[in-house]
Formats: structure tokens, sequence, C-alpha cells
């Protein structure tokens, strides 16, 4: 049996060099259940993430040394993709747009409604689940892929995209019988019980676009 590594808590990471507004933003959050790690700044902040973390990230924009845009740069440089809520008292025009230009969730002037806080760390998080289910999911469709033998493989793409056992057969100059053969294969390999799911594996590995399926008649 194969061990698999605990899964990662989800947490709010909350970035504020004013003390107070640190400690009560903290607060504000836990108090609605949720796991929150406060940093005073963002350098401490960025020497504690990995890509691992799961969440989000309530940061400030103005921050002496590493500001709110350059900790975004630099978690974009790393390929960490925590959706980012930006909160300022300067929120002027340029710096809202270079925000969401460079992929930021959410702005929030201070002093912020607390509702409104509670709400958009509640639909971020929430997207950074979608997304990530989404990468486990391509990852694991992938290794699976990777168990088919090189003549599975040459089933598997045109049946994905919808051909019949008698074009396979003639596409690889085989019998119909051997590729009924090499169906059932590769369908038990993938645990596929329809069609349609390795149509649904092929999509999700990139191997097939979903717009470019042979349509039946």
């Amino acid at each position: 049996m194969t061990d698999h590594p605990a899964p990662e808590t989800t947490t709010v990471y909350v970035v504020d060099d004013d003390a107070g507004m640190l400690e009560s933003t903290q607060w504000l959050l836990e108090s609605v259940g949720l796991q929150v790690k406060a940093y005073s700044d963002g350098r401490k902040f960025l020497d504690a993430i990995t890509g691992r973390n799961l969440g989000c990230v309530v940061l400030d924009v103005r921050m002496p040394g590493l500001g709110g845009l350059n900790v975004q740069e630099e978690l974009q440089k790393r390929g960490l993709n925590l959706p980012i809520i930006f909160v300022s008292g300067h929120a002027d025009v340029p710096i809202v747009v270079r925000a969401f230009k460079s992929g930021a969730f959410d702005f929030i002037e201070k002093p912020f409604n607390e509702q409104l806080l509670l709400d958009s760390v509640q639909q971020a998080l929430q997207e950074h689940h979608q997304i990530k289910g989404q990468q486990q999911g391509n990852v694991e469709t992938e290794n699976l892929l990777g168990t088919l033998t090189r003549r599975e493989r040459d089933v598997f793409l045109p049946l994905a995209q919808g051909f019949t056992s008698r074009e396979i057969a003639d596409q690889l100059d085989v019998s119909v019988k051997t590729i009924d053969l090499y169906r059932a294969r590769v369908m038990k390999r993938l645990g596929a019980e329809r069609l349609p799911d390795v149509t649904g594996m092929a999509v999700a590995a990139g191997l097939l676009d979903p717009l470019n399926l042979r349509n039946e008649p």
C-alpha cells in the first residue's frame, strides 16, 4: 500500500506591516473558523511559503522593504498561484490596475467592511481548491496514460476521438478483432467504463482538442 502525503491545511496568509491591522484581520478570519498565519513583512512571508501551500493571501500594498506588488511578482516567479486579495488605504488607480493585470483576485480599500473581506476570502479559497483539484486530476490521468503500452496508445487516441473499431483497424492495418482486444485492454487499464470517459482523459491530458472531436453521424 502506497503512503500518500498528508493533505495541506487550507490557510489564509495575512501580510501587513500595521500591527493593529494585522491582529484585527487575523482575529476576524479566525472568528469564522479559518486557519490564519500572519506576517509583518513580505520577505518573512515569502521565506515561509512553499509550493504545497493551499489557501489565499490577504496582502497589504504599501509596506516598507518589499511592497505587496513585489510580493505578488515574486510568487509568480516561483509559480505559486495563491489567490491574492490586496488591501490598501491608498488605492490609487494605477496600483489597482497593475494588481489586477498581474492576476489579483480582489482589491479592497482600508478601512474595509468586515463582511466584504470575509466573502472575498471564501470565494478565493473556493476557486483555489477547484484549480488544485483539476491539476491533481490531470496528474493522475497522465500517470494512468503512462501505463499504456505503445500499441495501446495507438488505439487509445483514435478511440478517444470517436472512431469505430473498424476505422481504427483500417488505420493501423490490423484486424477488427485485434482492435477490440486492445480497446478492452485500454478501457480496463484506465478504469474507464464508457467511451466518453476515454475522451475526457485524452482532453484532460492535453492530447486531444475538445473542439476537434469526430462528430457521430
